[in-house]
């Protein structure tokens, strides 16, 4: 099989009725396949993919294993040359997968590629999880072309020339299969969030290269699973860059980065407390917590 598209859902029923129709239209090509691994759902999923998506394969776990654990066990069964990681929330465009399959067999120094991702809510404008290809800061902090913090550009093509990035956004990822799997695929003990960029960071360091390629296109609704505002995305996503930070840099300068940065997340902390909302002030000294005592 050249490449597998793979889905992850756990009780994404309404997601699913709403956006797989376009991954199975768009994704017909030669050689390809759609996959949905089931996380445990105890919703109608099961029914309504076996009922109205009889092309699909299906991969079914009794639990909810989270969504790099999901993955892991999903590409378990998968032999593809090239997987796609795609979110249960993306609508995919005519054409979106033959250009991330041709520059991958075109360049077998690059690991993974991702689209450009644009919004479902306002499709004028990029999406938070991935936008126009992701970056890191001296710091740790991710950022996007297209996107800083929450703010978000509005797409007019300035981001359409293909260029190397430092991570790939999980909503939508082509990955080499082999390459996922020798790197021991995504860390499932950061259960969501970062383990994307965690996967990434790792392949860039076995020399591999990564890239985004704009003239693939896909709208993401972003947050189905956990709402931006929500106190325990802020605890994974806070947690996890810790846990990243600490295996991926040199331990001098992980050091000196964990110092600078216990200072600016108190502060964010503090700001949120200001604001009156302690919850998230809670998640983020919880997070702190958690991450430096494991």
């Amino acid at each position: 099989m050249k490449c597998s598209v793979v889905i992850l859902n756990w009780n994404g029923e309404q997601m699913l009725k709403r956006y797989l129709p376009s991954v199975v239209r768009h994704s017909a090509l030669p050689d390809c396949e759609v996959v949905v691994a089931d996380n445990g759902s105890t919703d109608g999923s099961l029914r309504l993919l076996r009922r109205e998506f009889p092309s699909v394969r299906l991969i079914t776990f009794r639990q909810n294993y989270g969504f790099a654990e999901g993955y892991n066990r999903a590409l378990e069964q998968v032999d593809s040359t090239y997987t796609v990681l795609l979110n249960s929330d993306v609508e995919v465009t005519d054409g979106w997968l033959t250009p991330l399959i041709a520059y991958m067999d075109e360049h077998n120094d690059v690991a993974a590629v991702q689209p450009k991702i644009l919004s479902d809510r306002d499709r004028t404008r990029f999406e938070h999880a991935g936008a126009a290809g992701g970056y890191l800061n001296r710091l740790g902090y991710p950022y996007c072309r297209g996107r800083i913090l929450s703010w978000t550009a509005k797409d007019e093509g300035q981001y359409n020339s293909i260029v190397n990035v430092d991570w790939c956004s999980g909503a939508c990822m082509c990955v080499r299969t082999k390459a996922y799997k020798e790197e021991g695929g995504l860390d499932a003990s950061f259960f969501a969030h970062m383990e994307e960029i965690d996967l990434c960071w790792r392949l860039r360091r076995k020399g591999w290269k990564l890239a985004c390629l704009p003239i693939s296109k896909v709208y993401h609704l972003g947050g189905g699973s956990l709402d931006y505002s929500n106190p325990r995305k802020t605890y994974l996503n806070f947690r996890n860059n810790i846990w990243m930070l600490r295996k991926n840099l040199s331990h001098n300068r992980y050091i000196f980065v964990a110092a600078v940065r216990a200072i600016l997340d108190n502060a964010t902390a503090i700001v949120y407390l200001l604001m009156g909302r302690p919850a998230m002030a809670k998640a983020i000294w919880q997070a702190r917590k958690d991450a430096v005592k494991s």
